[in-house]
């Protein structure tokens, strides 16, 4: 049995990628969706075109909810031909004074699990397999007043290079996507909305084109997507100027 696996799948980006996949691999058996809230994960089972959904409530900020998706791995024994790991937080606001719980829980959510999902995972995909990584343009400098989260996402892009050029003889390519800011519940969850002038400002992007496009990127072999010219300079710029330089222009 050949499937897909997409975490944060409720909503947002993880939503499209959902869409994405079942047109672009219409050849699956299955694509499991993880995610926290069960009752949006049945209703987009429902909503399945030609493959099989399956859903599974899984909180993946603590280990035993990627210990349960390495037992349902074992009892299956499936091929993962997609791992998309889309699960992830950010928040905004100074570190000092932050809460504890919030920042740690970046880390324990978007390194921590998005890396045992990888490993845990990895065993059962062939050659032709694919994994994207959820990065962010906040990988390419460091933010003031988004630390934490820039930070995690700076491990993200790093990790996801290097373990491309490990799974290279393997014939397993692994995408890191670096999206600017889209319209999703992350803007509400990060508190954003309202407190930062250079957030508004930017230009948004659109997560069904993220989704569609960077996976089609992926499946081509790709090592980091991201769009939007502007993202495209900031990223370039992010390998040659001097982060302190630029981190003026990036606060938020």
């Amino acid at each position: 049995m050949k499937i897909a696996v997409i975490t944060g799948a409720s909503s947002g980006l993880g939503k499209e990628y959902l869409r994405a996949v079942q047109e672009q691999l219409p050849n699956l058996d299955e694509i499991w969706i993880l995610a926290r809230r069960k009752d949006r994960l049945e209703a987009l089972a429902k909503e399945a075109r030609t493959t099989k959904i399956v859903p599974m409530e899984t909180d993946l900020s603590v280990p035993d909810g990627y210990r349960a998706f390495a037992a349902r791995l074992k009892e299956v024994n499936p091929e993962v031909a997609l791992l998309v790991n889309n699960a992830g937080y950010g928040k905004l606001g100074d570190f000092y004074g932050a809460d504890c719980d919030a920042q740690t829980g970046m880390v324990d959510l978007n390194n921590r699990a998005l890396t045992a999902m990888t490993c845990l995972t990895l065993p059962y995909m062939k050659a032709g397999g694919l994994i994207i990584q959820i990065a962010s343009i906040a990988a390419f400098v460091p933010t003031p007043r988004m630390s934490v989260y820039c930070a995690t996402k700076s491990y993200v892009l790093s990790f996801s290079k290097a373990l491309r050029a490990e799974l290279k003889d393997r014939k397993i390519n692994v995408l890191a996507v670096c999206p600017g800011p889209m319209d999703t519940e992350f803007l509400e969850v990060a508190d954003i909305p309202g407190r930062s002038k250079t957030f508004a400002a930017l230009p948004r992007v659109k997560a069904q084109d993220v989704a569609a496009r960077s996976l089609k990127a992926g499946l081509r072999g790709k090592a980091v997507y991201t769009n939007r010219v502007l993202y495209k300079v900031y990223r370039v710029l992010g390998k040659f100027l001097p982060h302190n330089w630029l981190m003026g222009a990036t606060t938020v």
